[in-house]
């Protein structure tokens, strides 16, 4: 497991998570599910034990509930933020002491469209079709991430309209009513992108 501290009491991580840390209610949340929707369910809770067992150590055995608009939450009284990504193999948690935190990781997409670069980083669509190809999926993925992070963090998912938020290209970090973000390099080969309150 590859752990980060990306800002004061806020980590990421991803890899394998110690082995052994799953809870029965983790082991519930996977129960009837299809076969690889249920591995990434466990993949993910585990990953997340793991984190809290390091930095939280008294919240590691919470329950996981659905909070507002089914964002995870734990159900114990320390409530660190968490949150959870998954893009293909790739599985990234986060968690952050007294705030709400959201995390997501992206494979880029073998083709970025035009009008997906139009709604998501207008302001910034010439730059980004200067690049080549690679690299502009790369970056393009990257301002996603983050704008993803900055909905999940929050709770509004899709419904917060994540593309209407700015996220210059050469930026590897800002912030977003109230919310600071970062652009997580060195975790994986992928982007990752980690959002949270600015304030507990």
């Amino acid at each position: 497991m590859s752990v980060l501290e990306i800002s004061r009491g806020v980590w990421v991580a991803t890899g394998e998570a110690p082995a052994g840390r799953l809870t029965p209610g983790d082991l519930a949340a996977a129960r009837g599910r299809p076969a690889w929707r249920a591995h990434q369910i466990l993949r993910g809770r585990a990953l997340l034990r793991g984190l809290l067992a390091e930095v939280a150590p008294g919240s590691a055995a919470e329950p996981v509930v659905a909070g507002h608009n089914g964002k995870p939450v734990l159900a114990g009284r320390s409530r660190p933020g968490i949150s959870i990504s998954h893009d293909e193999e790739h599985t990234v948690v986060a968690v952050a002491h007294g705030r709400r935190v959201g995390v997501d990781v992206q494979v880029p997409p073998r083709r970025v469209g035009h009008s997906m670069v139009r709604r998501c980083a207008a302001p910034y669509a010439n730059r980004l079709y200067r690049m080549p190809a690679h690299l502009r999926h790369t970056v393009f993925t990257e301002i996603w991430t983050v704008q993803e992070a900055c909905v999940k963090t929050e709770g509004s998912g899709i419904g917060g309209c994540p593309w209407s938020i700015d996220v210059p290209p050469h930026l590897d970090h800002g912030d977003w009513h109230g919310l600071c973000w970062r652009k997580v390099r060195d975790l994986i080969d992928v982007p990752v992108a980690c959002a949270w309150e600015a304030t507990p």
